[in-house]
């Protein structure tokens, strides 16, 4: 069964680096799945697709928690992408109808997977019966993206994780049919794709992230909405400053985005410019990120519209003023837009007030009170239950903790913030 696509390729670099880390060769990882490792070899070189069944085995032996399963999930969405655009590289004869029906098993077992580590066994088997159904109205999938946009903001990434891929799941299946609604799915696989980029940033995995993004922006550019394809790369740019990117880079892709934008008012123009303030911000370009966030000031009083997921009006800007002052040592200014958005904290994410207080805590590191800074942080971050601790609060007390001079970095102190971040 040929495979040889660019995903199924990554995926078989996946199974190689989690096998390697393990220091355990192809014949013992066969010997463990029951497989010949002669197909273990195949797999890895990106030449052969494995059955579910292998998929699993492999993703279990290698302690890999659903990452193998996720990476086959999104080479089976692309197979199916090539296979409806009629530009799969194998014919007819290399592409028969057992290929078809393996693609669709991986993508039942991808979402009765991903429902199994958060519902019980009945709620999975029905998760996965929902794909086999008839398609779902535009009114559910936009219901769907509301729903998820809520677990996103309130429960632990990891079962927003496997309750996106669900749904992605059913709406691949859902566009592999065609039909008058392709347009509107494609900007539903863009929004959902987002989110799953969003939760594998939390979830520390910036491969994953920077994957589903790549999706999410793909899915933008087939639904021939500007301001969608732009929200998608800002949202991307947003989230590569918690582990994905340096700042640099996330500068870049900010710039591509605006020029894409244009200068007309829009909902992902306004949010490039906030996520350029940040990068300017991280990288120290001060009065750079002032202009910036003066720029944001200014377009968010000509009318732009909330849009829940991404952009909340007042809520977003406050976020933007603590991190760019913080970063200054601005204390007045950050003082004020923290409260302003732990006042809002109850229609944002949970882990937006944290890090508020972060950035509280960052800017009384940068006008040298190390100890108050550092136990601020991580009184913020001890607020969180460990379920909820993610790579957004990690990555922002990095921050508070780079901003410690390097000979104060032995403060006690500073030495449990950083234990604390580490371990969260």
């Amino acid at each position: 069964m040929g495979a040889e696509s660019q995903e199924w390729q990554e995926f078989g670099r996946a199974i190689r680096s989690r096998r390697e880390q393990r220091q355990m060769t192809q014949r013992q990882l066969g010997e463990l799945i029951s497989w010949a490792y002669s197909m273990v070899s195949r797999w890895e070189a990106g030449g052969h697709r494995p059955p579910v069944e292998a998929i699993e085995a492999m993703d279990a032996a290698l302690g890999a928690e659903g990452r193998l399963i996720s990476l086959g999930f999104r080479a089976a969405m692309a197979d199916s992408n090539r296979l409806r655009k009629g530009t799969v590289e194998a014919k007819a004869s290399t592409w028969d109808e057992d290929d078809e029906m393996e693609r669709r098993r991986l993508l039942q077992f991808a979402a009765g997977v991903g429902a199994m580590g958060a519902l019980g066994a009945d709620d999975a088997v029905r998760k996965v019966l929902d794909l086999t159904m008839e398609p779902r109205p535009l009114d559910d999938w936009h219901l769907a993206c509301a729903d998820h946009l809520h677990a996103v903001r309130t429960r632990p990434p990891m079962q927003a994780h496997r309750d996106l891929l669900v749904d992605l799941a059913a709406l691949q299946r859902q566009l592999s049919l065609g039909g008058p609604d392709t347009a509107e799915l494609y900007r539903v696989v863009a929004v959902l794709a987002s989110y799953e980029g969003s939760v594998m940033t939390r979830l520390a995995d910036p491969g994953a992230a920077i994957r589903w993004y790549r999706t999410a922006k793909s899915a933008a550019n087939a639904s021939d909405d500007l301001d969608l394809r732009v929200r998608v790369r800002a949202h991307e740019a947003g989230h590569s400053l918690y582990g994905l990117r340096d700042p640099g880079t996330v500068l870049a892709l900010c710039e591509e985005a605006e020029r894409l934008a244009g200068s007309s008012p829009s909902v992902g123009l306004v949010m490039t410019l906030r996520i350029k303030a940040h990068a300017l911000a991280q990288l120290g370009r001060h009065q750079e990120a002032f202009a910036e966030l003066r720029r944001v000031l200014e377009l968010a009083h000509r009318d732009i519209p909330t849009v829940e997921g991404w952009w909340s009006g007042n809520g977003s800007i406050n976020l933007t003023e603590s991190q760019v002052h913080a970063a200054a040592g601005r204390t007045e200014d950050t003082a004020k837009a923290v409260e302003s958005v732990v006042a809002n904290s109850a229609i944002t994410d949970y882990h937006v007030p944290v890090n508020a207080r972060l950035h509280l805590a960052q800017c009384a590191v940068v006008n040298g009170d190390i100890e108050g800074g550092a136990d601020m942080a991580a009184a913020a971050l001890d607020s969180l239950a460990p379920p909820y601790r993610n790579s957004m609060t990690t990555e922002t007390a990095q921050r508070v903790l780079s901003a410690v001079p390097i000979d104060q970095r032995q403060h006690p102190a500073v030495a449990q913030l950083r234990h604390l971040a580490i371990t969260a």
